[in-house]
């Protein structure tokens, strides 16, 4: 999501967040894609993000 449409209630920002399909870093106001779900592509994390994705070139995919 480009942004939080539930109260913020964090003391401070997010860093990390797990999903079924990836795994996705914050820093310096950056979203990155650090790994996949097995078999689930980069192109279909980036179609079902809002958020603009950085794309590492190494990009893992999660253990089963």
């Amino acid at each position: 999501m480009k942004q939080c449409s539930l109260p913020v209630t964090a003391v401070r920002p997010v860093d990390l967040v797990v999903t079924e399909m990836a795994v996705v870093a914050f820093s310096d106001g950056r979203a990155i894609l650090r790994e996949t779900a097995p078999g689930v592509s980069v192109a279909e994390i980036v179609a079902a993000t809002e958020a603009e994705l950085v794309v590492p070139n190494d990009v893992r995919e999660m253990p089963h």
